[in-house]
């Protein structure tokens, strides 16, 4: 794997891919995970990133079980999140003190480790004074319960309120952002980077692989079973259009030229990209993760980036552009 990154401006150094854990605990069976976390540790990584939220505590609750039957917790830059909420069956935000708080004492409790590396911010809540929310932050880290923090799909102006915040008062500053960036999907480059950028926060890329769409694998359609799924419809849906179409042609046609998976093409351009430290990759299977770390090494060349730059060039104008 390529030379580890530094975390914003803190002193958490992580590998340029990281794993994330969302589907397991559910579609994600104990033993695959392992797996998974062996084939992850193997090629040299070491940022593993989770959620209280991902298959209600049972993804961190497997990272726990592997610490405990022997994983050593040094050989991770463990990141877990707080303050999503399902309520009713659908996604919420609590960001109260206390609530905050109480989820970082269960998160650590499933993952029987007495601290995280990283602690993020899963969701802006507009119903709490940002204040508020940073006293959790700053009570978490003065308890040696969280080396850093960290947000999660905030927009640009969210991000860059509480680095302001936190600067003001002098607290414990903010190292990095966790959001959705693909070729697919560069809206961030409009606010969240520039944010993230002045105020010396790393990003960390979500659904890297445009929720699967850059692997390629609808190129010739959907199952017909699969497209009428709801969740397929509000997770992939979004990503199945004429414009993404057309930005995994230009990536099928560079991986082919450069005798790799798209996935890897994919990969590699977003982790190289201003202010990203690592894309956090997630799979199923052990089989599919390694289609992912193949990424690892795979540098592209500047004629190629500039295709795939070009094919997938996001919308920018008022007011983000001058005048």
């Amino acid at each position: 794997m390529r030379p580890p990154r530094v975390v914003g401006k803190s002193d958490l150094t992580v590998s340029p891919l990281g794993l994330g854990t969302s589907t397991w605990g559910t579609k994600t069976e104990y033993d695959d995970a392992v797996a998974q976390m062996g084939a992850y540790l193997d090629a040299g990584g070491n940022l593993v990133d989770t959620a209280d939220v991902y298959g209600a505590g049972r993804a961190e609750e497997s990272i726990g079980q592997m610490l405990a039957d022997g994983l050593p917790r040094d050989s991770l830059v463990l990141a877990t999140k707080s303050a999503a909420v399902i309520v009713e069956g659908r996604p919420s935000a609590d960001a109260s003190r206390d609530h905050l708080l109480a989820a970082l004492d269960a998160s650590l409790i499933r993952l029987r480790t007495d601290h995280v590396d990283l602690w993020q911010l899963h969701a802006w809540d507009r119903r709490v004074p940002i204040e508020e929310t940073l006293d959790a932050v700053d009570t978490a880290i003065a308890s040696g319960k969280v080396r850093h923090a960290g947000v999660c799909n905030y927009a640009g102006w969210h991000t860059a309120t509480v680095a302001v915040h936190q600067s003001v008062k002098d607290g414990p500053p903010l190292v990095s952002t966790q959001v959705e960036y693909s070729l697919v999907e560069r809206g961030i480059e409009r606010e969240v980077v520039p944010a993230a950028e002045n105020h010396g926060l790393g990003i960390f890329p979500w659904a890297p692989l445009g929720r699967g769409v850059l692997s390629g694998k609808y190129r010739d359609g959907v199952p017909e079973k699969r497209a009428a799924g709801r969740f397929f419809k509000w997770y992939v849906g979004r990503h199945l259009n004429d414009r993404a179409a057309g930005i995994v042609e230009t990536v099928a046609s560079v991986a082919g030229e450069l005798g790799v998976m798209p996935v890897e093409v994919s990969l590699a351009w977003v982790r190289d990209r201003p202010g990203v430290v690592a894309p956090l990759v997630g799979a199923r299977t052990v089989g599919q993760l390694r289609e992912s770390l193949a990424a690892a090494d795979l540098c592209l060349a500047e004629e190629h980036r500039r295709r795939l730059d070009d094919v997938s060039r996001p919308y920018v104008g008022y007011p983000e552009t001058s005048i």
